[in-house]
């Protein structure tokens, strides 16, 4: 748009995807240039399977009377999802989930991870133990991350490890496997990490690595939910009780809570957004759903900036 390659003048329609990730990451601004390009009079639909108040109060400031069409309840996980925490020390994590994956014989897993450079580590832990895996984030180039994830989708690579803004997007058949190999910051961002399991209606797993630093992000996991997450201990990998809780960068620890800001919210790693579709536009043919997950929509049928 700013080459001047390309004329949006008689977009009639326009979609945003995941709308609360792309106004919450600071999109804001290049989405009001490409509103101020467009027709006056259209159509405008913004999806997400997570929409909280603030973000709901900035995409109104830009739709006339929006209609909102909710699926199935706000930030729900899918019900064919088996969810599991395993209480472990912070330090034996990479080593419980080799044990995990190598004990179970798991072939295809996605491991979320907070940040760009735990990614990394937990790769190379997880090659050192045998087990094929690539990480992608956003400091991967475009190439290096569609191979990795060629050879992940094809059976090649059993292991992908992933930022949430690698993993928006994500969709892949039949996905069995999903680990928080750390709780995200933000708890909505639960919901869209799981929701890469289970979705059509197939079955999944997913399970989540605690420590004693992450009590604080599990208890706003839980509420987002509106259900108690069931634990447990693999023996051998038991948590040591006297270790104390150390603060979580740009998160919450034990005795904090998490920094918001007006706008949205504060501590994600990266990333923007990924999911599936919602409901049918007026005029328009009925899309098939890509998960079984929640998609509140936020729709106009005559919109302006």
């Amino acid at each position: 748009m700013n080459q001047k390659t390309v004329d949006l003048s008689q977009v009639e329609i326009l979609v945003l995807d995941e709308a609360d990730r792309m106004l919450d990451m600071g999109f804001i601004h290049d989405i009001r240039k490409i509103l101020a390009l467009l027709k006056t009079e259209r159509q405008t639909l913004l999806y997400s399977a997570t929409f909280s108040a603030p973000i709901r109060k900035l995409a109104d400031s830009f739709l006339r009377s929006p209609e909102l069409i909710e699926v199935a309840r706000s930030n729900a996980a899918a019900e064919t999802v088996d969810q599991l925490v395993y209480l472990v020390d912070r330090a034996r994590k990479s080593e419980l989930l080799s044990f995990i994956i190598g004990s179970r014989n798991w072939r295809q897993v996605l491991v979320f991870t907070r940040t760009k450079h735990g990614a990394n580590r937990l790769t190379k832990h997880l090659q050192q133990d045998g087990l094929t895996a690539a990480a992608i984030h956003g400091n991967k180039s475009q190439g290096a991350r569609t191979r990795a994830l060629a050879a992940f989708k094809s059976g090649d690579m059993r292991i992908l490890v992933a930022t949430d803004i690698a993993a928006r997007g994500l969709d892949i058949d039949l996905l069995p496997h999903v680990v928080n190999f750390e709780l995200p910051n933000v708890a909505e961002d639960y919901v869209h990490r799981i929701g890469r399991t289970g979705r059509a209606g197939n079955e999944g797993q997913a399970i989540s690595l605690v420590c004693v630093d992450e009590k604080g992000l599990l208890r706003d996991i839980e509420r987002v939910l509106r259900r108690d997450l069931p634990k447990e201990a693999i023996a051998g990998y038991e948590p040591d009780l006297s270790i104390p809780p150390e603060p979580i960068p740009n998160g919450r620890n034990s005795g904090g809570g998490n920094r918001r800001s007006s706008g949205g919210h504060q501590g994600r790693s990266d990333g923007r957004s990924s999911g599936g579709k919602a409901a049918p536009t007026r005029g328009s043919r009925p899309s098939t759903p890509r998960s079984s997950s929640a998609k509140p929509v936020i729709k106009s049928r005559r919109s302006s900036s």
